[in-house]
């Protein structure tokens, strides 16, 4: 069964988006950039809107919906998230297509790709994250994580393919020049991932995905480089550094588009 090929239009703070395609389904997850931009990236990475066989939104925060509304409007996609999200989207999209609405409470199939919801810690009306099942693959996508939940880890469990959250450096983010109040959000238990909690998460796996996508890294408290040094440090503090052998990791960014295949 052919793997999942991912494709990170952008992520950070100032907008995500991310293309799964397994098969000849092609879906995204999250919309953070303006339409004109995420229609450009697209187009640049080999596919076109109609192309898509839905978007998935993880919650209502603007670094993920951003182009949400004008792309209703332009392209006959359905769009998923909860119900309470939805709540939220329809109060601030007041033009928003509505056709195209469509709810996922646990689970949904299109085509021969299932696709369920996961419901995650953040500071969101009701956030997901969202696993992608074709045959024996799984593909799961997890960011704006506050902490490493037993429903996180158990999503995380069996990946081919992990898209997972590695927000800062818990030391840059101390000592940088985020405000009080912007720090303990972070680091509260629905802020989001370290590099720390992110390491700890793919110790705590049974087998470690075939590929790795660490995503949503802060450009002021963050870098690739620290990110990638803290997991490997944590296992090779456990002399397990070889079980990082046979995995690919990649660092996703805020203004390059990151291939995986």
């Amino acid at each position: 069964m052919t793997d999942f090929k991912v494709t990170m239009l952008a992520s950070g703070s100032k907008g995500n988006s991310c293309i799964i395609e397994s098969g000849s389904q092609l879906f995204a997850v999250d919309m953070g950039l303006s339409c004109r931009r995420f229609t450009e990236k697209l187009k640049a990475a080999g596919y076109l809107p109609q192309d898509l066989s839905g978007v998935f939104i993880t919650h209502e925060h603007n670094d993920h919906i951003s182009g949400l509304q004008t792309f209703s409007k332009k392209y006959d996609v359905p769009i998923f998230t909860s119900e309470k999200t939805w709540r939220v989207l329809l109060g601030r999209f007041t033009e928003i297509n509505r056709n195209i609405c469509r709810i996922i409470a646990d689970e949904i199939t299109l085509g021969d790709v299932k696709i369920r919801s996961v419901e995650i810690p953040h500071d969101a009306i009701d956030p997901h994250g969202y696993i992608f099942y074709r045959g024996d693959k799984k593909c799961t996508y997890l960011t704006d994580v506050g902490f490493p939940s037993p429903t996180v880890q158990a999503a995380a469990q069996s990946s081919h393919t992990l898209i997972l959250e590695a927000n800062h450096d818990i030391d840059m983010l101390k000592n940088g020049s985020y405000p009080y109040e912007l720090k303990r959000r972070i680091l509260s238990t629905r802020g989001h991932l370290s590099n720390e909690s992110s390491g700890m998460l793919l110790r705590n796996l049974q087998r470690l995905p075939e590929k790795i996508i660490l995503a949503h890294l802060s450009q002021e408290n963050n870098t690739p480089l620290v990110a990638n040094a803290t997991i490997k440090n944590i296992f090779d503090r456990e002399n397990r550094l070889r079980d990082l052998e046979e995995t690919q990791i990649f660092i996703a960014k805020q203004n390059e588009m990151l291939k995986t295949f």
